[in-house]
């Protein structure tokens, strides 16, 4: 049994419906469950930061024992599909960016689900055609997308990995087998979702007591299920999962769904590939910040709102001038019109990529934004393209629960990735021991608005976009920031203030995850409840901007690249960081 040793504040936990238009992001994707006051912790040699703290020390063995960045991968993502089920693991997918220092090259790769090629662009309307209730579908099998988690797992400890697949695999089945106490986080989410968490059987007996209350914090959870599932994964590979047994039972529980059943197939799964791709990049200060491209919007909006504000803040303003936000949300703004309209699945649909973070263009955008003063354009753009199609833009409800780690090993070499089942718990659907994600509700409902294409639209095949942003800054060529969050799509909101408040304001990794969060997609400034942003709400409203006080689950987690490493994780969550020969602790 390993025992749980980072403890929260308390809070609580609502249900709650959401209107079916998918046009509303009133909630977080995890409710808040306290915070928790960390510093940062600084390392000579490798670090890794995970967002939970038996994931870090996991993956901190295998970097002690000889590991590099790929061993590491491999455990951290399957001990937090253990550990933190309702935010990431094998029945779900992510990106991740990727620095290998001896080729001195940084890619990226795709592993994002992918739309079942029986799918019908009428999958989520009704019989009138309008979108079906946003949760009707995703505790549902219709909402269930091709997994690629252990696709990348596999496929990238191949080519990279040192220490022997089975020897990684092999201490997370003891994990499983002999169980871990539940954090204050889970048991605070179990109770939040207790009643769709009992819609299936499977589900319901692993995260509930047989009397059906929800299974308490300190509470040993053992999952045998997932423990055979890693056997069979530590004997066969990739294999295991995406054909036979695992592939059957996955496409079983869809099927058999009682109201809305999916249409995914194990042709789906033997047929699905990880996509490298290059990573979005551009010139920020004397840095270039890096990050994900298409299906994920993260990688160009981010690299939008640095620009935009690049040439407003300066040297002018900083972390107590309510006119710094003034300016990123009115950046954040412009640069959600564009994601909104434009990206989608590139191999689908055409995206103008250059066109968005071309300099003349992004330049053109900043000249809409006047500090101390209400923007007025607020619209998407019309980036240089050249094959300009006419779109309608997309608001699709977005609530994914999702985690994020940063890796540097001995050699080198860095991974920041970002992975996702969608919403908390996913689907809630449950096939040995591992929760199934529901991300193809991160696809449009609609495949038309007023006689135009939606890009996001659902299509066999095709990956939703999504907003996950991990991402690398480069120094002289070389990495230096390793940074992403969970959050949904304010994920990108906390990314990009993280890096402004870091790379431009110059403050510590520790004081830059404190920051309380303010955002502004699509006209209300977001303040973060119970923080110090409360005292910018008068200048925004007299500047004329409604303003909106709420929760904002941020879980950042970073690594800054020098002499030494410095990592740090978000106080509000559970997340932390762990080096070789640490010489400072959370």
């Amino acid at each position: 049994m390993f025992k749980y040793f980072t403890l929260l504040c308390s809070g609580f936990i609502l249900s709650f419906s959401v209107s079916a238009n998918q046009t509303s992001e009133k909630f977080s994707p995890e409710s808040s469950t306290g915070w928790q006051p960390k510093g940062q912790v600084t390392s000579r040699d490798w670090m890794v930061t995970a967002a939970h703290p038996i994931a870090t020390q996991y993956a901190a063995n295998v970097l002690n024992n000889g590991g590099n960045a790929a061993d590491a991968l491999v455990v951290v993502q399957l001990v937090l599909g253990l550990v933190e089920p309702q935010s990431s693991g094998i029945g779900g997918g992510g990106f991740m960016l990727y620095w290998d220092n001896q080729k001195q090259q940084l890619t990226s790769f795709d592993a994002r689900e992918t739309a079942p090629r029986a799918i019908k662009p009428n999958q989520f309307l009704d019989e009138s055609g309008e979108a079906l209730p946003f949760y009707d579908v995703v505790v549902s099998g219709m909402s269930v997308g091709t997994p690629g988690i252990v696709k990348l797992l596999w496929e990238f400890h191949q080519q990279h990995g040192k220490l022997k697949w089975p020897r990684l695999i092999e201490p997370i089945i003891e994990l499983a087998e002999q169980g871990f106490e539940i954090s204050p986080r889970l048991a605070k989410l179990i109770e939040g979702d207790k009643l769709r968490l009992a819609n299936y059987p499977a589900t319901k007996s692993y995260f509930l007591n047989p009397n059906g209350s929800p299974k308490r914090q300190g509470e040993v959870l053992k999952n045998p299920q997932y423990a055979e599932t890693l056997k069979l994964l530590a004997t066969y590979g990739e294999n295991a999962f995406y054909q036979g047994d695992i592939a059957d039972s996955i496409v079983k529980a869809v099927a058999n769904h009682p109201v809305k059943p999916g249409t995914l197939s194990t042709q789906d799964l033997s047929q699905y590939r990880v996509i490298e791709r290059p990573p979005i990049c551009v010139d920020y200060l004397e840095y270039e910040v890096c990050g994900m491209g298409p299906p994920s919007s993260g990688g160009v909006t981010v690299a939008q709102i640095m620009k935009l504000t690049e040439p407003h803040l300066g040297k002018k303003f900083g972390p107590e001038d309510a006119t710094s936000y003034q300016i990123i949300a009115d950046a954040t703004r412009l640069a959600f019109a564009d994601r909104n309209l434009y990206v989608a699945d590139s191999d689908y649909v055409a995206v103008p990529i250059n066109g968005l973070v071309s300099t003349n263009y992004l330049n053109k955008r900043s000249a809409l934004i006047t500090p101390n003063k209400k923007q007025k354009q607020t619209g998407a753009g019309q980036p240089p393209w050249s094959k300009r199609l006419a779109y309608a833009s997309d608001q699709s409800l977005k609530l994914p629960s999702t985690t994020h780690f940063n890796i540097i090993d001995s050699d080198g070499n860095v991974i920041s990735m970002t992975s996702s089942i969608e919403n908390v718990f996913g689907s809630r659907i449950m096939v040995k021991g591992f929760l199934l994600n529901n991300q193809l509700t991160d696809f449009s409902f609609k495949h038309h608005q007023n006689g135009k294409l939606i890009a996001n639209h659902i299509s066999p095949g095709k990956r939703p976009r999504s907003s996950m942003s991990p991402t690398i800054v480069l120094s002289q060529g070389k990495p230096y920031l390793a940074i992403g969050s969970p959050g949904g799509s304010y994920i990108i909101g906390y990314v990009a203030q993280a890096l402004i408040a870091h790379l431009n304001w110059k403050m510590e990794l520790s004081d830059t995850l404190q920051l309380p969060n303010i955002s502004n997609r699509y006209g209300v400034f977001d303040i973060e409840q119970d923080t110090s942003a409360l005292r910018f709400a008068p200048q925004f409203e007299k500047w004329g901007y409604k303003t909106n006080i709420r929760d904002l689950n941020s879980g950042i987690h970073v690594i800054k690249i020098e002499h030494n490493l410095t990592g740090a994780a978000d106080p509000r969550r559970e997340g932390t960081a762990i080096g070789r020969d640490q010489m400072g602790g959370d």
